[in-house]
C-alpha cells in the first residue's frame, strides 16, 4: 500500500482554523450587536415610579398604551412614598407619581427635579368606621387618623383643621400608614379613620366598615394628592421625550374620563384591585374627579410649603421659584376624541 497523502490532513486542519475564527467572529459580532440593542432599548424606557392611586392613573395607562411603541413609558409599583423618593433620587427611575410635599423636601434636599405635571383631582376622602359617633370633624377628639406619610397634604389638612377646632396637643391622633393596609387597620379596630387617595377610601366605604366624613375639595378646594417628578437631566437631555410624557399622562386623564370602566379594567390589572371597587372609586359620587386642573402653578405649592414650615415638617424653604416647569403641560394640544392607544401624541 502506498503512503498516505499529508495534504488532506493539512487542508483539513486550515479549515478547522478558519471554522474556528468564523465561529469567534460570530459570537463577537453577536455580543456587541446584543450590546448595542441593549443600550438602544434602555434609552427608549422611561421607568415612571408610581402608588396605586387614582390620582396616578395616568401611570398605568402610559404604560399600557406605549406597550408596543418604540419608546416605552414602563410604570413600576412602589408599596410606600418614602421607598419611591429613595429610588428617584437614587436614579433607579427617571419619573415619579409622588405625594406633592414630597416633591418640596426632596428639592429642598437638593435633588435635582422638576414637577411637571398635576395628577387628577379630587380623589382623596377621609372616611371613619361606620359605628363611630361622628358626624363632624369637632368629633374626632380621642380618635386615631391615619394618613399616608408626614409629607403629603392630607397630614397637612388634618393638622390645619386640629388647629381650627382646638384638637391640637393630643386630641387627634394622626399616624402615618401605607395606603394598602389602612382598610385592613380600621377593620381591626387599630384606627378610627384615615385620610386617603382613592381607591383606598374606597375599599372601606363599599364595604360597609365605614362612611365618608369628607372629601378633600370640601375643605381644601384644589387640593393636590400627587404631581409628576421628573430628572432635571432628562428634561435637559430630551424635552421632546419629556413633553411626550406629560401630554400623554394629560390625555390619558381625558380619555379615563370618558371611559371610565375600560380604563379601571385595565388599571385594576396593574393595580391588583378589583375592577368592581376601581369603577366604584372612579365614579362615587360620578364627575367628582377633575381630569383637567393638572397644570402646575407657583402659588399652590408654597401654600403647600408655608403649612409644612407652620407644622415643623420644614425649617425653610427657599426652592419653590425653580421647583415648578408648567410650560409641558401648557404645550399640550388637548385631544378629547381619541383611543387609548392614541393617548402619547
Amino acid at each position: 500500500m502506498g503512503k498516505l497523502s499529508a495534504k488532506p490532513i493539512k487542508s483539513f486542519a486550515v479549515l478547522k482554523q478558519i471554522g474556528l475564527v468564523a465561529i469567534v467572529w460570530l459570537i463577537l459580532i453577536s455580543f456587541f450587536h446584543y450590546l448595542l440593542n441593549t443600550e438602544r432599548s434602555r434609552a427608549n424606557i422611561i421607568r415612571m415610579g408610581y402608588m396605586p392611586v387614582i390620582t396616578n392613573l395616568s401611570a398605568p395607562l402610559l404604560d399600557y398604551a406605549s406597550r408596543n411603541k418604540p419608546l416605552r413609558f414602563e410604570a413600576i409599583k412602589f408599596s410606600s412614598f418614602a421607598e419611591m423618593g429613595e429610588a428617584f433620587r437614587a436614579n433607579r427611575i427617571d419619573v415619579a407619581f409622588i405625594i406633592a410635599p414630597l416633591s418640596i423636601v426632596l428639592r429642598q434636599q437638593g435633588v435635582p427635579l422638576k414637577v411637571v405635571y398635576i395628577g387628577n383631582r379630587h380623589e382623596s376622602t377621609c372616611v371613619i368606621a361606620a359605628d363611630e359617633n361622628v358626624s363632624s370633624f369637632d368629633d374626632l377628639y380621642g380618635k386615631t387618623l391615619a394618613v399616608p406619610m408626614r409629607y403629603s397634604c392630607h397630614n397637612l389638612l388634618l393638622l390645619e383643621l386640629a388647629r381650627k377646632y382646638h384638637l391640637g396637643n393630643g386630641g387627634l391622633k394622626i399616624v402615618e400608614m401605607q395606603p394598602p393596609d389602612m382598610a385592613s387597620a380600621l377593620a381591626a379596630g387599630s384606627l378610627d379613620g384615615y385620610f386617603v387617595g382613592e381607591p383606598f377610601a374606597a375599599q372601606t366605604v363599599k364595604s360597609g366598615k365605614a362612611r365618608v366624613l369628607f372629601y378633600a375639595e370640601q375643605k381644601w378646594p384644589n387640593f393636590i394628592c400627587n404631581v409628576m417628578i421628573v430628572h432635571d437631566r432628562l428634561i435637559e437631555k430630551n424635552r421632546v421625550i419629556v413633553q411626550k410624557l406629560v401630554s400623554g399622562a394629560i390625555r390619558a386623564g381625558m380619555w379615563a374620563s370618558k371611559h371610565g370602566d375600560r380604563a379601571a379594567e385595565i388599571v385594576s390589572s396593574y393595580w391588583n384591585q378589583d375592577k368592581e371597587l376601581v369603577k366604584f372609586a372612579l365614579g362615587t359620587p360620578r364627575g367628582r374627579i377633575d381630569y383637567y386642573s393638572y397644570t402646575p402653578v407657583k402659588k399652590e405649592f408654597r401654600e403647600i410649603a408655608d403649612l409644612m414650615i407652620r407644622f415643623g415638617l420644614l425649617d425653610k424653604c427657599t426652592v419653590i421659584d425653580n421647583l415648578i416647569d408648567p410650560g409641558f403641560c401648557v404645550r399640550t394640544e388637548k385631544a378629547e376624541n381619541i383611543s387609548i392607544d392614541q393617548i402619547i401624541p
